[in-house]
């Protein structure tokens, strides 16, 4: 079974470390990984997004159509992608950052509220863990223990110390949906 992720935003929102993250979880799970990203000249501030694809097959092509699920940090991602999900697939979106519903309904909506919740936890840049946790609660392809080593992996050697409160980010978006 292969599964493709879109993961958008503006950069400077850990869109690229996000699916760094998920990669490296799929590496944990014994998949086969693509990860592709894709950011504007003006990185932070710019449009960000990246292809992540597990399969448990060689994979053909890191090239994405129609993703399984999008991870969507903001309304401009959330206007690019909508259209563009699997039906029957998820569409996570950061409540935060988009002021329109989701209007498809042949998809899995995923609403998390990823800015507020990163800053409960006192850092408003952990939104897209908050959101990765989110899609790992309604999804089936990966585990919460393997996003958590995916994290442990994508976290250089200066910021280990953050390992923590990234796992905690996580859960807060997976508990959020109950």
């Amino acid at each position: 079974m292969q599964n493709e992720t879109i993961i958008a935003g503006f950069g400077g929102q850990g869109v690229l470390f996000t699916g760094k993250v998920l990669a490296y979880a799929g590496l944990e799970d014994g998949s086969e990984v693509t990860w592709l990203p894709s950011y504007g000249p003006e990185m932070r501030g710019g449009t960000a997004n990246c292809t992540v694809v597990i399969s448990n097959e060689e994979i053909g092509s890191a090239q994405v159509m129609n993703p399984r699920a999008a991870i969507v940090m903001n309304q401009p991602s959330l206007d690019k992608y909508e259209a563009l999900v699997a039906p029957g697939g998820f569409l996570v979106v950061n409540t935060s950052m988009v002021n329109r519903k989701v209007s498809r309904k042949d998809i899995t909506v995923i609403e998390i509220p990823g800015t507020e919740l990163s800053e409960e936890l006192g850092d408003k840049r952990l939104a897209n863990i908050v959101m990765l946790g989110g899609l790992a609660a309604k999804a089936d392809f990966l585990s919460l223990k393997s996003i958590e080593k995916g994290i442990a992996k994508s976290l250089s050697a200066g910021k280990k110390d953050l390992l923590d409160l990234n796992i905690k980010a996580l859960k807060k978006g997976a508990d959020f949906l109950g």
